[in-house]
C-alpha cells in the first residue's frame, strides 16, 4: 500500500509542490508549501482518526491532504480539478489501488469552495482541515501598507485549532484574531464560502460544525 511516507519522497510531487509554491508567491497569493501541506496532512489524519474511521481511510486522508495543492504548479484557477488530474498518475504510477486512487483525487477535486463537495469521508475531512489554516504566518507579503484584504486576515490570526469531539459529534474550529489589524466581520466577508462548505463536510461526517472567534460562538 502507498504510504504518506512514500508521497513525500516522491521527486514529482516534491518538484509540483516547491513550483507551485513559487508561482504562487509571484502572484501574490499566500504560502502553500510544506508548512500548510504537512499540517493539512495532520488535521485531515486526525479527524477521521478521533471519528473512530478505519486506520487506512485517515492514512488516505493525509496523503490527499498532502498532495491537494499540487494543481498550483500548472494554474491557481480550478487547482483542485488540475491536481487530482496529476495526483491520478502520480499514485496510479506507484501502484495505488484504483479504488484508493478514485477517493484521493476526487478528495483532491472537490476541495475548493467554488465547486467543491465532500463526496466521501477524505474528502470532507481534507476540506475542513484545508480551510482551518488561516495563520499570520502564511502571509509573505511583509510591508503592512500594501496588505490586501486576504493578507490582514491571515496575519490577524494568531491562533487557529481544530477540536474534533466524537461524543457530541462536533467539529470545532477555534480562531484568536486581533481585531485590530481585522475586524471578525472581514473574516467573513471573504470566508464565508469556505464556513459553509466546512459545515457541509461535518454534516457528511455526521457532525454539527462549529465556528468559535476569541471565545465566541460564531456558528
Amino acid at each position: 500500500m502507498v504510504t504518506l511516507e512514500e508521497i513525500k519522497k516522491n521527486p514529482v510531487v516534491d518538484s509540483f509542490i516547491r513550483k507551485g509554491n513559487e508561482y504562487l508567491g509571484v502572484q501574490g497569493f499566500t504560502e502553500h508549501s510544506y508548512r500548510h501541506l504537512n499540517l493539512v496532512s495532520t488535521i485531515a489524519r486526525n479527524i477521521l482518526e478521533r471519528l473512530g474511521h478505519p486506520a487506512r481511510q485517515a492514512e488516505l486522508a493525509a496523503i490527499a491532504g498532502y498532495m491537494h495543492d499540487i494543481g498550483n504548479v500548472l494554474s491557481r484557477n480550478d487547482h483542485g480539478i488540475s491536481g487530482a488530474s496529476l495526483a491520478f498518475n502520480i499514485l496510479n504510477g506507484m501502484g495505488m489501488p484504483p479504488d484508493e486512487t478514485a477517493t484521493v483525487i476526487s478528495a483532491i477535486a472537490n476541495h475548493e469552495e467554488q465547486y467543491g463537495q465532500p463526496v466521501n469521508n477524505v474528502a470532507a475531512a481534507l476540506i475542513v482541515a484545508d480551510k482551518s489554516d488561516v495563520h499570520r504566518s502564511r502571509v509573505r507579503n511583509m510591508d503592512f501598507a500594501t496588505f490586501d484584504i486576504h493578507d490582514r486576515v491571515n496575519y490577524a490570526v494568531e491562533h487557529s485549532f481544530i477540536w474534533v469531539k466524537k461524543e457530541k459529534r462536533t467539529i470545532t474550529m477555534d480562531l484568536s484574531i486581533d481585531i485590530k489589524i481585522c475586524p471578525v466581520m472581514e473574516y467573513f466577508e471573504i470566508f464565508l464560502t469556505r464556513m459553509m462548505l466546512c459545515r457541509r463536510a461535518a454534516n457528511f461526517l455526521n457532525c454539527n460544525f462549529e465556528l468559535m472567534v476569541n471565545g465566541s460562538k460564531l456558528l
